[in-house]
């Protein structure tokens, strides 16, 4: 007797194409992003289902191998999926395999894309809060001789800083992996690619106090425009240590 099949990508959806229970297949990952899939890049599939659908496909809830990893969830659940949460950027730069909803799918996704105003707002103020503290931190460490730990603290602020900047464009920050890729097809407003990446990636290394402050200046211009000038009024005079 020969041994199953393994499942393949190909193979599910042609399962999912013939169950009408499924009314979406939305595909993210490596293989959503252009030019970014290698030898070691498998298939991460969201199988959608109509509410309260039942289907002999939830048998396949949390498969995994090293070519498909499967969710099956319910509309509803897939309505709520990274709002918020880790999987935010993955399904907003996700691409639709099957959308039986007519352009409902697509919908859901364009709406991971772009957080609302009030949304992005408020995420800005926390990020800026974070990012001001990690960045005080650093400063005042190398300031007084810690040479670790201020490093560790602007390493810490490159992530709050990176949040901010994409908050305040209605962005959810990409991951680092795709951090590049996002950039170059869709540059930040007001920053230039490389040397933007050219300092987070110097600040990360080396906590280099004057670049940080250079990037601070730039930073409080930007979020003062965007009505964030509570938050670092809030610091008083401890800006002056990050200036």
């Amino acid at each position: 007797m020969s041994a199953p099949r393994p499942l393949t990508y190909d193979s599910f959806v042609e399962l999912a194409l013939a169950d009408p229970a499924v009314v979406g297949l939305v595909l993210k990952g490596s293989r959503a992003h252009e030019g970014m899939i290698t030898e070691h890049s498998d298939h991460d599939l969201y199988v959608v289902l109509a509410d309260g659908a039942t289907t002999d496909l939830t048998r396949f809830q949390g498969h995994r191998t090293a070519g498909l990893d499967l969710v099956v969830i319910p509309l509803t659940g897939f309505r709520a999926a990274g709002m918020p949460g880790f999987e935010r950027y993955a399904l907003a730069r996700a691409q639709v395999v099957l959308d039986r909803l007519d352009g409902g799918i697509a919908a859901i996704l364009a709406a991971k894309a772009l957080p609302d105003a009030d949304e992005a707002y408020r995420d800005a103020r926390g990020w800026l809060d974070a990012y001001a503290n990690s960045l005080y931190r650093s400063l005042k460490n190398a300031r007084d001789g810690h040479g670790l730990a201020a490093r560790l603290d602007a390493a810490d602020s490159v992530r709050f800083l990176l949040e901010l900047l994409f908050a305040l464009d209605r962005r959810p920050r990409p991951y680092n992996r795709y951090l590049e890729w996002e950039l170059a097809r869709r540059p930040l407003p007001g920053w230039d690619t490389g040397p933007l990446l050219d300092a987070v990636d110097r600040v990360a290394r080396t906590g280099d106090a004057v670049l940080q402050r250079r990037l601070f200046t730039r930073v409080e211009s930007a979020a003062r425009q965007a009505g964030h000038g509570a938050v670092l009024d809030a610091w008083g005079a401890d800006l002056d240590l990050m200036r």
